[in-house]
């Protein structure tokens, strides 16, 4: 086993630990926490594929950026009546269950009879997750979906603006 294998073991591990948190808390502060500790887990994972600019992004823009406006939400809700947020179960969940047990019986099975990518070469992929290569592809194959998107963020927020300052007057 390489460094790399047991380093992305370990942060494999760690993310679903920390996953786990996220979602079994019921202290919503700790979940937020849990899950900025997932952030950070996924960007070690980004790393030991060689995506450098997505792990960059992943910290920048969800780590920091999402997360504190998702603890400013939080902290402004001020959920203090913890007896609304007892646990129930449902058959949504039940159902979850069962297809994440599917889950991961499918990626033993793939495990224990090392299915391999074909093809699969170490210098290309090393040489995808820069920034770079994702900057030329998202400008020339993919133009008209950033443009789209842009325009699209462009109204959404103009419309908070006007939204906002409705409340105001």
């Amino acid at each position: 086993m390489t460094l790399s294998v047991v380093l992305f073991a370990v942060l494999s591990i760690l993310a679903i630990a920390s996953a786990l948190v996220t979602i079994t808390s019921k202290h919503p502060i700790r979940s937020a926490m849990g899950l900025v500790f997932h952030f950070f887990m996924l960007a070690g994972l980004y790393l030991t594929l060689s995506a450098q600019f997505i792990a960059a992004l992943q910290v920048l823009v969800y780590a920091g950026a999402i997360m504190v406006l998702v603890i400013f939400v939080i902290m402004l809700l001020n959920l203090g009546d913890e007896e609304k947020l007892k646990y129930k179960v449902n058959p949504r969940q039940v159902i979850g269950i069962f297809l994440g047990a599917a889950l991961l019986v499918m990626l033993g099975t793939i495990y224990v009879t090392n299915v391999s990518v074909a093809g699969f070469n170490k210098e290309i992929a090393a040489n995808i997750g820069t920034a770079q290569f994702l900057g030329n592809e998202l400008y020339t194959k993919y133009i008209f979906p950033v443009e789209a998107i842009g325009i699209l963020l462009t109204a959404a927020i103009v419309g908070a603006i006007v939204l906002a300052k409705r409340k105001l007057n």
